[in-house]
C-alpha cells in the first residue's frame, strides 16, 4: 500500500486506488508467470503434468489480459490526472 499510495501522489483518493489495484495485479501476474512461484509449481504437481507445460499454458492468458489491462490503466492514467 505505500508504494500505491506514493504513485497515488502521496494522497489516498481515486488514483491511489487505480494504483493499488495496478500494484496488486503486477504481483498476480508475476506470481502466475513465474516457474519458481509456489502456486505454478503446485499447480503443475496437482495436474500431474510437465512444470514448464504448465507455464506455458499460463503465459497466453496472463500476457493478454495483462495486454488489456495495460492499455485501461493507460487510459485511466490519462483521465484521472486532468
Amino acid at each position: 500500500i505505500p508504494m500505491a499510495i506514493q504513485f497515488g501522489g502521496g494522497e489516498v483518493g481515486p488514483l491511489a486506488v487505480v494504483s493499488f489495484a495496478a500494484v496488486a495485479g503486477g504481483g498476480v501476474f508475476g506470481d502466475h508467470c513465474s516457474p519458481l512461484s509456489d502456486t505454478t509449481v503446485l499447480s503443475s504437481l496437482g495436474g500431474a503434468c510437465d512444470h514448464m507445460d504448465h507455464v506455458r499454458t499460463q503465459l497466453p492468458y496472463a500476457l493478454s489480459v495483462a495486454a488489456v489491462v495495460s492499455v485501461l490503466y493507460l487510459a485511466l492514467g490519462f483521465v484521472m490526472t486532468r
